[in-house]
């Protein structure tokens, strides 16, 4: 196992860590949740011994390979495929199973024509990717992940994601897509308070656990002082009487006696609200027959048709390399387009946050002079509020932005964004250096914003959250699906995945003798369907139901406790804690069922769907 002890760590003035320890078992998926700049990516350079501890213990067995998705890029091979079949040891005959090498990679991505390149000319994210299918291939005892959803995309995501949930060895992961972390792993690990928490089930069950853990500190805390001060009052009044000596005496002992706690400091988190330009027309922006490719490179879209509304939120998806941030780039006005044209309603304001302009920031100027820049009109005190809902309060807020980290200077440019009224968001993977509670602030942000949204994202979540339309990228192709993200997997679906699941080539239809015998065979698919699916339909709405009556629970056991908190019922405390840890564990398995059950029925419909085409007929 992995053991932890006594850690102590430190950088200047800030302590990320005291007196922490954990113990992460063999085979445990652990997912690590924590705000960004409280130690995460740190504690994973320790367990790698890239980083030293100031104090305490970070042991792993002596037999145990690590693997880790590295940004250090190290190739020594001629080709992709060969790089990544040196992570591969050879079998029994002496020979390495090159398929095993290409089938990762292709998951991750990588189309075949890429498999005979040089690694060195790879981009940035592919190089990347190739230290991950090396890590994979490797099978290490411990694989540590650190974002692996910044350097994927969509569909490699989809497919890492069930690579993970079948991995039997120890995962460490650090994502900001919460439903991605959720899915593959069996415990959740919170940085808190320079504390390490460990929890069984997900994240939701973590941050509960956390707030009602806080909620009891403080109301408890309260509690004491309000007595404490009780007691005082009853002291002062009878300090110099003679025959209240003896009670003075008793209730001085109680106060040393009475343990006091201290207040929690506040935890600073992000903050979002958009400003908003008005505008009164039906729509904000369209494109018509929009064509674009770079310079002598054939097409990346052709012959786009798409009007975006003041309220539209709309998804732009697909895999890395086919034109989504190319797209918003068009229609900020960045680019011009090969043929068609872009028209923007005359009275549209544009914030456009781009993972280029990210990079662009000029590192001369301090935080506060760059939010200003975005929009003059602001004062000093409106600009320095801004800076605070993006965590840099005071002087932080003089900072200059070439000492920040990437993570810092994209809440620097989230920040022009706020100082920027608007009635039209590009935002392209705006989540990338965001942690969990932030990404969901945004969220929240996105929602609230009263004008149009293109987002381009590879998290699932967020796209189930926020976009009611889609702009997809697949198939050679982008078009426009007029719903969400759900409704395009069940009706659509991925290219990729498609062919992957498909035993004939698309479009064709397997000969299989008489008519006869293909509606015998259509009816007995049909009836397998039936049986296959029903009882996963059950599943499902047991499991939500069942959630839905636990929740409602919960919530009046919470109300319990408050009141149990306030009259100090240490023993009602005690059992009602234990009923809501009893009944969050519930919630926490049953959605682990209903994900699971929800899953098999999306597969199990598609594969139906599939084997009815091929069949014939309507499916």
């Amino acid at each position: 196992m992995l053991q932890i002890q006594g850690l102590r760590k430190a950088f200047g003035t800030q302590v990320l860590f005291e007196d922490a320890a954990c113990l992460i078992n063999p085979g445990e998926r652990v997912g690590m949740i924590g705000a960004n700049g409280h130690g995460k990516s740190t504690l994973i350079k320790m367990i790698l011994g890239q980083e030293s501890v100031d104090e305490g213990t970070v042991v792993l067995p002596r037999n145990w390979r690590v693997g880790h998705l590295s940004q250090h890029l190290v190739f020594k091979k001629e080709t992709v495929i060969a790089e990544a079949c040196t992570a591969l040891p050879p079998n029994e005959d002496g020979y390495i199973e090159t398929h095993l090498a290409e089938a990762m990679l292709m998951g991750l991505g990588f189309g075949e024509e890429r498999f005979a390149q040089k690694p060195k000319e790879l981009s940035g994210g592919y190089q990347v990717r190739l230290n991950l299918a090396k890590s994979l291939l490797g099978q290490p005892d411990l694989l540590l992940l650190d974002e692996p959803n910044n350097y994927l995309d969509i569909v490699s995501l989809r497919w890492l994601r069930g690579f993970l949930r079948s991995w039997r060895h120890t995962l460490i992961l650090i994502t900001h897509d919460r439903e991605f972390m959720d899915s593959v792993t069996s415990h959740t690990l919170a940085i808190h308070r320079r504390q390490l928490r460990k929890f069984e089930g997900g994240t939701e069950k973590a941050y509960d656990q956390i707030g009602i853990e806080e909620g009891l500190h403080e109301k408890t805390r309260v509690n004491t002082e309000k007595k404490i001060a009780q007691e005082m009052r009853f002291i002062q009044r009878f300090r110099a009487k003679a025959r209240r000596a003896s009670q003075v005496q008793s209730r001085l002992k109680q106060i040393d006696k009475r343990e006091r706690l201290d207040k929690l400091d506040e935890i600073s988190r992000l903050d979002f609200n958009f400003a908003t330009s008005s505008f009164n027309g039906k729509w904000l922006l369209e494109t018509r027959d929009l064509t674009f490719g770079y310079d002598e490179n054939p097409d990346l879209f052709e012959n786009l048709d798409v009007v975006i509304g003041p309220r539209d939120r709309v998804g732009v998806i697909g895999p890395n390399g086919k034109g989504k941030s190319t797209l918003l780039k068009l229609m900020a006005g960045d680019l011009v387009p090969r043929s068609g044209t872009v028209r923007q309603h005359i009275n549209h304001k544009i914030a456009h946050f781009g993972q280029d302009h990210i990079d662009g920031l000029p590192a001369g100027r301090s935080i506060e002079e760059e939010v200003y820049s975005a929009n003059s009109m602001l004062t000093r005190t409106e600009v320095r509020d801004i800076c605070g809902l993006m965590m840099f309060s005071g002087d932080d807020a003089m900072k200059q932005i070439g000492i920040l980290s990437g993570g810092e200077r994209a809440r620097v440019l989230l920040a022009r964004l706020l100082a920027t009224p608007a009635n039209l968001l590009l935002l392209d993977e705006p989540t990338n250096h965001l942690d969990i509670t932030s990404t969901e602030a945004l969220i929240d942000a996105i929602n609230a914003f009263a004008g149009g949204v293109l987002l381009v994202t590879h998290a699932e979540s967020i796209l189930r959250e926020v976009c009611t339309r889609l702009i997809v990228f697949d198939g050679g192709r982008a078009f426009v699906h007029e719903a969400g993200y759900n409704d395009f997997l069940g009706r659509i679906g991925w290219v990729d995945e498609r062919e992957a699941g498909a035993s004939s080539p698309k479009g064709a239809r397997v000969k299989r003798g008489s008519k006869k015998d293909l509606r015998r065979e259509r009816a007995a698919v049909i009836s397998r369907r039936s049986r296959i699916l029903r009882p996963l339909l059950e599943t499902i709405e047991r499991s939500e139901k069942e959630i839905g009556e636990l929740e409602r629970n919960s919530e009046l056991i919470e109300s319990e406790l408050i009141e149990a908190s306030e009259k100090g019922d240490a023993a009602r405390i005690a059992t009602l804690g234990a009923d809501l840890k009893e009944g969050r564990q519930r919630i926490e398995t049953l959605f682990g069922k209903l994900e699971e059950a929800t899953c098999e029925h999306d597969y199990q419909s598609a594969d139906f769907k599939r084997k009815l085409e091929e069949i014939g007929g309507d499916s």
